[in-house]
């Protein structure tokens, strides 16, 4: 005799926000865009189980980018979006891209020209741009953004000085679209503080890179499970610009390089990530001219964020800790295990229903 099945499992209910409503999201959760990491696998693990999952499409090629939207597509109903660097050199065409494969959402990493929110818009696409102080999100909210992420100082990757807790309200007050909180979330108490500081909701870069559908090497994330609270370090030494990462030898010794090595190791890997991105010498040049007008950059630290991609490359995709440059949150410190991304997501919104409620009985009347 066949056993009964076992029933599926309950998810919770639903958290209702300005933010689920905009996506379409059953729950007020966003997975941060992570080069070699959110993938289409990460994506859909993320957007079946209730939240919005982001492709990081900066370090694919155009076609990759394609087959990594129809990837994502076959493997979930819900929403998805993909992440774009406006200083891109094909920035417009992979704009046209999304458009084109009918993407939901669009993101981008750095400040959008208007023309690409105003493309992006006509088409009914809902667009989102990551910020790091007031003046950026009034800038984009003014250009007729959809919503911002702000992420505080303790995000990994790129990063500013202003902690989460004192720049999401600050933002929150700026302008009218919904804010995503992100830098330092794990957990439904981060969730709760959050919506607290007035927030929509929440996004997670180095919560999602660990977890068990994160495509990232066992090897890798065993050196993120290992590190404690003082196992990130912001440095410019990789791409000239401040950029929390992991604490490792490869990381020390990027520290106390001198200026000439450090320049001949980026003229290294800017001919290695051109010959693995398809771009041609000439796209790098233009590349370079943006980032040095819209971030005032040197051309020494243009030349230095060629790091960027091969490092990352070197730890994500090929699985060397020891060789590669590993981007994280400083909530790397706080995390122990490998959860499914449907577990973590389930487990979030429960402890966050819970404390939601605790308080809510604070002020019961008595």
């Amino acid at each position: 005799m066949t056993a009964p099945a076992s029933p599926a499992p309950i998810s919770p209910a639903p958290i209702t926000t300005p933010l689920t409503g905009l996506l379409g999201i059953r729950y007020p959760i966003v997975q941060s865009a992570m080069g070699y990491v959110a993938g289409p696998r990460l994506v859909a693990a993320v957007c079946e189980a209730g939240g919005l999952g982001m492709i990081a499409s900066a370090t694919m090629t155009l076609a990759e980018l394609g087959a990594a939207i129809e990837e994502t597509r076959a493997g979930t109903t819900g929403p998805f979006g993909v992440n774009v660097r406006a200083d891109a050199p094909d920035a417009a065409q992979r704009v046209a891209m999304i458009i084109g494969a009918g993407v939901p959402v669009a993101s981008f990493a750095q400040a959008p020209r208007p023309e690409l929110i105003t493309a992006l818009k006509d088409a009914g696409v809902i667009t989102i741009a990551s910020v790091g102080a007031r003046r950026h999100a009034e800038k984009v909210a003014a250009w007729g953004i959809d919503a911002v992420i702000a992420t505080g100082g303790e995000g990994g990757g790129h990063t500013g000085a202003v902690p989460t807790s004192l720049l999401i309200p600050q933002v929150v007050d700026a302008v009218g679209v919904p804010v995503i909180a992100a830098g330092g979330f794990f957990d439904g108490r981060g969730l709760v503080a959050a919506l607290a500081y007035g927030a929509a909701g929440i996004a997670m870069g180095t919560r999602f890179l660990l977890t068990s559908d994160s495509p990232v090497a066992e090897a890798v994330k065993k050196v993120y499970l290992a590190a404690g609270l003082d196992g990130t370090v912001v440095t410019r030494r990789v791409d000239g610009v401040p950029h929390r990462v992991l604490r490792t030898p490869l990381v020390d010794r990027l520290e106390r390089g001198g200026p000439a090595a450090t320049l001949a190791r980026s003229a290294r890997n800017a001919l290695r990530f051109r010959a693995a991105s398809g771009l041609s010498a000439l796209d790098l040049l233009r590349a370079g001219r943006s980032m040095r007008r819209d971030g005032s950059l040197s051309w020494a630290q243009v030349l230095m964020a060629a790091n960027t991609p091969m490092l990352l490359r070197a730890a994500m995709v090929d699985g060397r800790p020891d060789l590669g440059l590993m981007s994280s949150g400083q909530v790397a410190g706080v995390i122990a295990d490998l959860p499914t991304c449907a577990e973590l997501i389930e487990r979030v919104v429960a402890d966050a229903r819970a404390r939601l409620n605790g308080l809510a009985a604070l002020t019961a009347a008595r």
